[in-house]
This record gives structure tokens, C-alpha cells and sequence, in this order.
């Protein structure tokens, strides 16, 4: 089904598209099961700091099962539709916010940032940005407090200007302060539901103070020309959209 009218004005005002119950049950069940089992059997709870900086079940994130979410559900076809020819995706990102109840030691906030600038564990004058950010929920998340992401709508724009005006590559702070003060929209769904986001979206996770850990599978999704071009993607927030150029120029 592709995007409509609506949703692309959504995504040029706010950075975001959310399509409830995109994907199909049977495959976010399996996904779901496959990553759940590896939580209860082999999760290291030393781990928890490495898992949520980079990947939880790191050894399923090619898993055919799990790549499915992008490759047979449809996704492909709203992705190509905003970004147009992009790298194919290999890998993906899996993410769970742990119940406290489980935990030994809490589990690292996230706090307000974009995606592959000024990584606290990365060189800062090292970029490992893309274009947008999939999201499919592999869990209930219906209360905020179960570690939800929180987005800022419109945040791209904003970002985009702050990258274009004050920032420089090297700069160490994420967001500019008035962003990172924003407690952000709390992204909430179910099973199957879908997540387009901005790659310059600034966004945050916080604790899970429920019983249910929230689980999430992230796919970044880069324009065919990104690589050569992060920086002026940074600053112009429609380079890697050509699909809406002539919505926003």
C-alpha cells in the first residue's frame, strides 16, 4: 500500500510516518519468538551496557527471520518511496528496554541525539549516519514508562538548521540545548506497527519501570549516494528524499 497524500505532508512536517499493523502478524510472531527465546536463554545480563549501544541477540540480526520484517512485509516499497534507490539492507539492530525488576544495574538511559553524530563511544569527528530509520515493535509498548523512544516532530528541521549554522564536525554535544531540554513524543504501538523516522529526528529512551520488556528491531536505511555526501546531508535535510524535493523546495 503505498504512501498517501497525508502521510507524506505528515513526514515533511514532522520526520515521522507511523503505519499501524503494516506488518503481518505471522512475521512479527517470528521475529518475536526468535528474539525473545535468545532473552530468556542467552541474554548476559553483564552485557546489558554493550547490548544497548550497539545491538541485543547480535547473533540474529541477519537471521532471515528477523530481516524479513523489512524484506517481505512491504517496507521496502514505503522506504523506496521516500528515499528512492538505497543500499539493501544486511543487518538490524535489535532493542530492548530491560524491566528494572530484571536488572542487576540499570540499564544506560539514551539520551536526546541523533544517529551517528558524536557517538559517546565513537571518535567525534566520526560520522555513521543514513537516511531513515525503520522501526518495527516486536512488543506490547502501550505505557511510557515501559522505555519507549520519545521523538521530537519537527526535530529534522530543526537539527538541519543547528547543523547548517553552529556545528561543526568534532563538536561533542549531540543536540543543541534547547532540543536535548525536550522531553520528546513517547512512540507507542503494538506488534506488526511500523516506525518511519528522519534519520536528523533527534530522539531518547529512558528506563523500563514495567514488567513487559519492550522489544524493537531498527533498520537504517541509507540513500544510494550517502556515503559521499553525510556532511551536506546533515545540513540539508532533503538531499536524500529526491520523492519529496518538490514538496519542500
Amino acid at each position: 500500500m503505498p504512501l498517501n497524500a497525508d502521510e507524506l505532508a505528515t513526514f515533511t512536517t514532522t520526520g515521522v510516518i507511523v503505519k499501524r499493523d503494516f506488518v503481518s502478524r505471522e512475521l512479527a510472531d517470528r521475529a518475536a519468538a526468535l528474539v525473545t527465546n535468545w532473552y530468556r536463554g542467552d541474554m548476559d545480563l553483564t552485557q546489558i551496557a554493550e547490548y544497548t549501544q550497539r545491538t541485543f541477540a547480535p547473533d540474529h540480526g541477519s537471521h532471515p527471520d528477523v530481516l524479513a520484517l523489512f524484506t517481505r512485509s512491504g517496507v521496502v516499497e514505503l522506504v523506496r518511496e521516500l528515499v528512492g534507490d538505497f543500499i539493501p539492507i544486511a543487518t538490524t539492530q535489535i532493542q530492548i528496554r530491560v524491566p528494572e525488576s530484571e536488572l542487576h544495574n540499570v540499564q544506560p538511559d539514551k539520551a536526546m541525539h541523533v544517529d551517528g553524530v558524536s557517538c559517546p563511544h565513537l571518535d567525534p569527528t566520526e560520522l555513521r549516519t543514513f537516511s531513515l530509520l525503520v522501526g518495527v515493535v516486536l512488543s506490547d509498548i502501550s505505557d511510557p514508562a515501559g522505555g519507549a523512544l520519545r521523538y521530537v516532530p519537527g526535530g529534522h528541521l530543526r537539527m538541519a538548521d543547528w547543523f547548517h549554522t553552529e556545528w561543526s564536525l568534532g563538536i561533542t554535544d549531540q543536540v543543541p540545548p534547547y532540543v536535548d531540554a525536550e522531553e520528546g513524543v513517547s512512540f507507542l504501538g503494538r506488534p506488526g506497527d511500523v516506525l518511519l523516522m528522519h534519520h536528523l529526528v533527534p530522539h531518547a529512551v529512558g528506563r523500563n519501570h514495567t514488567t513487559t520488556p519492550r522489544i524493537m528491531a531498527y533498520f537504517r536505511v541509507s540513500h544510494v549516494d550517502h556515503a559521499s555526501r553525510r556532511l551536506d546531508a546533515l545540513r540539508d535535510p532533503w538531499l536524500d528524499y529526491p520523492a519529496l524535493t518538490t514538496r519542500v523546495r
